[in-house]
C-alpha cells in the first residue's frame, strides 16, 4: 500500500448562501486556499473527486456545473459520487492508490436551504414502502432516540450533555453557525421539538462547501509539514428499511472501525443521541477527546460535514495537537452508513 497523506483542508460553513445554488462562488476561493497551503498548482493536481446530490440541487447533472470552479480547459481526470464527499475521498484515495496519480482534490457541496431539507432526505428512503408515508430525517431521529431511552442506553441527561460541550466546543471554530454552551440543566428545560428531541439535539440546516487535498510519498512531505497520514479507511452499510436492523446499534460503524487506539475523534452525529451509538461503536472512551471543532451539531453542511470530519482530524495532526485521530462521517437514515477513516502523524 501507497503512504498517503492529508495536506490541505478549507472549509465554509453558513446558515444561507445567497447565490449559486452550485456554489461554484464557494469552491473557488476554497480551492485557492487549498493551493495556497500545498504550494501545488492546477496542474499539480492528478484527480479531481466530488460529492453532491441532485435531489438536494434539485437538477439533474448539478455536479458538471461545479467542474467550473476547477476550470474547463485544459480537461481533468474528475469523478463524482452521488454522496457525502467523504466518500469521494476514498474514491480518491483508492485511485492514488492504483499508482495512476500521486494527488488528488476532493470536494464537496450542498445548498440545503434551497428548499425543505426534512422533506428532500426522505426521498433516499425505500421508494415503495417508506418514501410515499413521507418520513422526514427528524422523526426518524426521534425514533432511534426514543428506542435507546426506552432501552436504557441513555437518558436525556446524556443527550444534553453532548450537546452542551458541541456547543461550548463551536465558540473556537470560525465557521459553527450555533455554538455556546450553558449547562445541561438550561438544554433540559427547552422545550420537545420532535420527542424526546430538542432543537440542539439536532443539527442546523446549513450550506456550505469544503476540499481536501491528497498527496502520495514524498509529494506529501513536500506539501506539508506534518501530514496526517491514512492509516485506515474502511466503510460499510446497513439495511436500508429500518424494521431490519436494530436502530439502537450501529454494525456498520463497528465494522468500519479500525483496530488501534485513537487520541481524538471528530464523529459525524447529526443527532445528539448518534454520537453516543457511534463513541460505542468504535470502542472510543471518556479518555478520548469528541468533536473539538463542535461537530455536525454546530453546522451540518449536507455532502460535506462528513468530509470536514476527516479535514478537522487532520487538522489536530497538523499542529501537534494529537498523533492518531480519526475522521467518521455518515450517509442515510439513522446511521445506515458509515465510513471511517484514522490518520497518524506517522504512516
Amino acid at each position: 500500500m501507497r503512504d498517503v497523506g492529508v495536506v490541505a483542508f478549507a472549509q465554509r460553513q453558513m446558515r444561507e448562501f445567497d447565490g449559486s445554488p452550485t456554489c461554484v462562488e464557494l469552491l473557488v476561493p476554497i480551492f485557492a486556499e487549498c493551493y495556497e497551503q500545498t504550494g501545488f498548482t492546477r496542474q499539480d493536481i492528478g484527480f479531481w473527486c466530488s460529492g453532491s446530490s441532485d435531489y438536494l440541487a434539485g437538477r439533474s447533472f448539478s455536479f458538471v456545473s461545479a467542474v467550473d470552479a476547477i476550470g474547463a480547459l485544459p480537461p481533468v481526470n474528475e469523478s463524482h459520487v452521488e454522496m457525502d464527499a467523504a466518500w469521494a475521498l476514498y474514491e480518491a484515495w483508492l485511485k492514488i492508490q492504483t499508482g495512476e496519480v500521486d494527488t488528488a482534490l476532493v470536494y464537496g457541496f450542498g445548498k440545503s436551504s434551497a428548499g425543505t431539507l426534512r422533506r428532500t432526505l426522505a426521498l433516499q428512503l425505500d421508494p415503495y414502502t417508506m418514501t410515499p408515508l413521507w418520513p422526514d430525517t427528524v422523526s426518524i431521529a426521534a425514533l432511534q432516540a426514543r428506542l435507546g431511552l426506552d432501552a436504557g442506553l441513555w437518558d436525556e441527561a446524556a443527550l444534553a450533555a453532548v450537546a452542551d460541550r458541541s456547543l461550548r466546543d463551536a465558540e473556537h471554530n470560525e465557521w459553527a453557525i450555533r455554538r455556546g454552551g450553558s449547562s445541561v440543566e438550561d438544554l433540559l428545560a427547552r422545550p420537545l421539538y420532535a420527542d424526546p428531541l430538542r432543537k440542539h439535539d439536532i443539527a442546523p440546516v446549513s450550506d456550505g462547501a469544503s476540499a481536501i487535498v491528497l498527496a502520495a510519498g514524498d509529494r506529501a512531505r513536500d506539501a506539508c509539514e506534518r501530514p496526517a497520514w491514512i492509516t485506515h479507511f474502511s466503510h460499510h452499510i446497513d439495511p436500508l428499511h429500518l424494521g431490519a436492523r436494530d436502530l439502537t446499534t450501529s454494525l456498520s460503524t463497528r465494522r468500519s472501525a479500525p483496530a488501534t487506539r485513537v487520541d481524538l475523534a471528530e464523529l459525524h452525529a447529526p443527532f445528539s443521541h448518534q454520537e453516543l451509538v457511534l463513541r460505542r461503536e468504535l470502542g472510543l472512551g471518556e479518555d478520548i477527546v469528541i468533536n473539538p471543532s463542535g461537530g455536525a451539531l454546530t453546522a451540518n453542511p449536507m455532502f460535506s460535514a462528513g468530509l470536514n470530519r476527516i479535514g478537522e482530524a487532520a487538522g489536530r495532526v497538523w499542529d501537534g495537537t494529537a498523533d492518531r485521530v480519526l475522521g467518521h462521517a455518515t450517509s442515510g437514515p439513522a446511521l445506515q452508513q458509515n465510513l471511517v477513516c484514522a490518520m497518524g502523524a506517522t504512516p
